[in-house]
């Protein structure tokens, strides 16, 4: 990317420097404090920008280096997002132009843009149309102020680049670049793939079910993205819906709408690479219609399902994801390991379903929990107390995929639960759990 004019933020390295530090070190920080001020862009002025946006950064530096229109090239920003937040580049545009405005994640970040204008009104969102995971629109703009920002998928913290430039500028993504020769689409994995059928929530374009579902039990049909993008269903009365789209080499990510076109959900990603919408409170009797595409290959068949809402299947699946802890003296099973004394070791033939265990810990203590693969998978960890809220939950703790928890905790009953990630996935896991306590 050697064309493009990349600008590292200060405020992202700040954000990365250590905790604790000696009296030199704090000197030694506040000298680079400074003198990464001095290099950092310069940040908008305190009144927030395009309809309520706070803490943008001019993506050149300055906001006369921030004009699209006269950019000789992409101009491109390094972004930390955490606790899902959002970061927010402004640029300008003195004359009107031909735009594209792009994020592309590192280490597997899953970035999503919006671009505003002055008002704060969204010109254009896009999740993955930049290649893979990378985020990309073009756009026609008039002249005036923008802001694009960037925000990770799924909430998990990001490090990734944005990037705003002319049309005509080298991309920062492979997703399709007219001007480029090597834009990533002409593979023959893509020139193989079958062209999308016609339809839309006006006329989908296959119907599930013949008429009213009767949701006694689940209603499913199989097809791929690419030969039915639109399916219609209609419910006979008001009902909560579980709505499901089933197949991970396919990737499936379903947009559910009212029979007036009214968007009411979507999901990418809900079990493993599978989707699925929960409409808990019920929906008016009437059409519907569920958007379905593959970010992976449309050319796979997928199932969608939908079936009658039901908060106990809801609740029980949630617990086998980790995202609850069961109910202690309930139906879900618990293996009682008793008092965590020093140390505490358990062998756990796990798979993508959360096994769980109670500890007793008998006075405030640090806690620490290693979940060790050695090879045989990817576990991840969850901490819950005996009220269902979770402490702590780590994936790949260290340099492997094993995973710890090391937190401090006051005196009670705590739940671990551990299990693989990926859907299908299984192997022995050595749970090891020790308890520390002040020195005296």
């Amino acid at each position: 990317m050697t064309m493009h004019a990349r600008l590292l933020l200060g405020a992202t390295a700040l954000a990365l420097l250590p905790l604790a530090a000696t009296a030199q070190d704090d000197d030694a920080a506040q000298d680079d404090s400074a003198a990464q001020q001095a290099e950092a862009p310069d940040a908008a002025e305190s009144a927030a920008a395009c309809g309520g946006l706070s803490g943008g950064q001019w993506i050149g530096g300055s906001e006369a280096a921030s004009d699209v229109s006269t950019a000789s090239a992409a101009m491109e920003q390094m972004a930390l997002v955490l606790q899902g937040n959002e970061y927010v580049a402004l640029f300008t545009a003195s004359e009107p132009a031909e735009i594209r405005v792009e994020a592309q994640g590192r280490g597997g970040g899953d970035p999503y843009i919006d671009l505003y204008d002055e008002s704060g009104e969204i010109l254009v969102s896009d999740d993955d149309s930049g290649g893979g995971l990378d985020s990309r629109a073009e756009i026609a703009v008039e002249p005036g102020q923008y802001c694009l920002t960037m925000s990770s998928y799924d909430g998990a913290p990001m490090t990734g680049f944005v990037s705003v430039g002319l049309s005509e500028h080298e991309a920062l993504t492979t997703g399709e670049d007219p001007a480029s020769t090597d834009d990533g689409w002409d593979d023959p994995y893509y020139d193989d793939m079958p062209e999308i059928a016609e339809g839309s929530c006006e006329a989908p374009t296959r119907q599930l079910g013949d008429g009213p579902l009767d949701l006694t039990s689940a209603v499913s049909d199989t097809a791929s993205a690419a030969e039915v993008p639109y399916w219609g269903f209609t419910l006979g009365e008001p009902t909560g819906v579980m709505i499901t789209a089933d197949n991970p080499n396919a990737d499936p990510v379903v947009t559910l709408y009212d029979g007036n076109g009214g968007y009411l959900a979507e999901n990418d990603d809900y079990d493993g690479l599978n989707s699925r919408i929960d409409m808990t409170a019920p929906l008016p009797a009437g059409d519907y219609c569920v958007e379905m595409t593959a970010l992976s290959d449309r050319s796979e068949p997928i199932t969608l399902s939908v079936a009658a809402y039901d908060s106990e299947t809801a609740m029980r699946e949630m617990v086998a994801r980790g995202e609850t802890s069961p109910t202690i003296g309930g139906d879900y099973p618990i293996t009682e390991l008793g008092v965590l004394g020093g140390r505490l070791r358990q062998d756990v033939q796990t798979n993508d379903e959360t096994s769980w265990f109670s500890i007793e810990v008998p006075e405030n203590s640090l806690v620490m929990i290693d979940a060790v693969a050695g090879g045989m998978g990817d576990p991840v960890l969850f901490l819950y107390d005996d009220f269902g809220r979770l402490v702590e939950q780590n994936d790949d703790g260290g340099d492997s995929l094993d995973s710890r928890i090391a937190t401090e905790v006051t005196r009670g009953t705590y739940l671990v639960g551990v299990r693989q990630v990926g859907s299908g996935q299984q192997g022995l896991i050595r749970l090891l759990m020790q308890r520390f306590v002040p020195a005296e």
